[in-house]
């Protein structure tokens, strides 16, 4: 792993740094958990779509730039270090869209890729059941063969940007003797079809960032299927090794808030403290720990190695950084962290959400089963 930057790589941060401190807006956008703000978002990912920055290590026939991995870190710095809005597409773009480019046939990465990375079709995440939350292998909802389509029945629940999002992945079982991780199929649809119902879930802040999706006899044509029948756990995990491993959270996004609690603690702490010191420099150093272990990820991932089972540690690493970074951060606010206006609301909203970290991508404690089993492959238990 060469951490040195080329010439190229250089010049490309300082083309996206100059875009982003000239585009970003100057006020930060309403919570795309609400109808304004889903649809400002869907203007702000529109906008970086023109300029080909949405997703920048897609093919520029796709919508991207056509760099790599590392390319992709680079832009991910100058877009958390600029500011810039949450991606409210992120469903599609950081896990389904390299799944579709990794499984896709070509019909499906003409069709969707382009309408991904314009934002014109945005995607909700359809896995969870109201018995099938981390153990998706538990899933009941069934699709049967109905002459030349493919008829759905079954509910999905905590599905991520559903109320106004336009289409859906999730996983069903096509195989009504299989069991288990056996018999399913990954299937693409839109949400406004006939039988389908999305049903919001208001959060404890009144926001709507997650929906219940409720199929009775919703037809979709055949080749609706990402991946071969029957194979849908496959995909499913190409799919979630994305999410745990570098797409879904980029290190930026924790770099930048260790370099925010460091400015925290120099205007707020009490410089005495050693404890507190000591603990802002360890939540720095687990931030850059996982930045250069990302790189080094990556560096794999462009040499061909694929992700593989090692990124539950990713997934496991960054959401308990995540919630120690803001842990220590309203210590040092101390009474003030109650308040939820100006700059310190910043602090107790991404508290709030990190709590989310280590249930969301599969619950740590399914990520330690898999740690365990694949990546140390210990004895099973009795």
């Amino acid at each position: 792993m060469d951490l040195t930057y080329t010439a190229e790589q250089d010049a490309f941060r300082a083309e996206a740094r100059a875009w982003l401190e000239a585009n970003v807006p100057a006020e930060p956008l309403p919570s795309f958990d609400t109808a304004e703000g889903f649809a400002r978002h869907r203007q702000w990912e529109a906008k970086l779509s023109a300029a080909r920055w949405s997703a920048v290590s897609w093919p520029e026939g796709y919508g991207g730039r056509g760099v790599d991995y590392i390319g992709w870190l680079i832009f991910e710095e100058e877009y958390f270090r600029a500011g810039a809005p949450g991606r409210v597409n992120q469903n599609g773009i950081f896990l389904l869209g390299p799944t579709i480019m990794e499984v896709g046939t070509p019909e499906q990465k003409a069709r969707f890729l382009p309408t991904m990375a314009s934002s014109e079709i945005v995607w909700a995440q359809a896995w969870s059941e109201p018995n099938a939350g981390s153990d998706m292998a538990a899933i009941r909802s069934t699709a049967r063969l109905d002459g030349d389509a493919w008829v759905l029945n079954g509910q999905k629940i905590w599905a991520s940007r559903a109320v106004w999002s336009d289409w859906c992945f999730g996983m069903f079982r096509s195989d009504p003797d299989s069991q288990r991780h056996r018999g399913l199929t990954f299937f693409l649809l839109p949400l406004d079809l006939p039988g389908v119902t999305v049903r919001p879930i208001a959060q404890l802040d009144g926001d709507t960032g997650f929906a219940e999706i409720f199929f009775d006899d919703v037809r979709i044509p055949l080749g609706s299927n990402l991946g071969e029948v029957g194979k849908g756990w496959n995909v499913a995990m190409a799919t979630a090794g994305f999410e745990r491993g570098v797409s879904l959270r980029s290190p930026a996004r924790f770099s930048t808030a260790a370099d925010r609690l460091i400015e925290l603690w120099r205007t707020h702490a009490d410089s005495t403290d050693d404890a507190l010191r000591d603990a802002v420099t360890d939540a720095w150093m687990l931030a850059e720990g996982y930045r250069l272990h990302t790189y080094q990820t990556v560096t794999g991932m462009i040499e061909g190695r694929p992700i593989g089972s090692e990124a539950s540690l990713n997934k496991i690493f960054w959401s308990e950084m995540d919630v120690r970074i803001h842990e220590i951060a309203l210590d040092i606010l101390g009474p003030h962290a109650e308040r939820m206006d100006g700059p310190l609301e910043r602090w107790v909203d991404g508290f709030l959400f990190s709590l989310a970290g280590p249930i969301y991508a599969g619950t740590n404690e399914i990520q330690r089963n898999i740690i365990a089993d694949r990546v140390l492959q210990l004895p099973k238990g009795v």
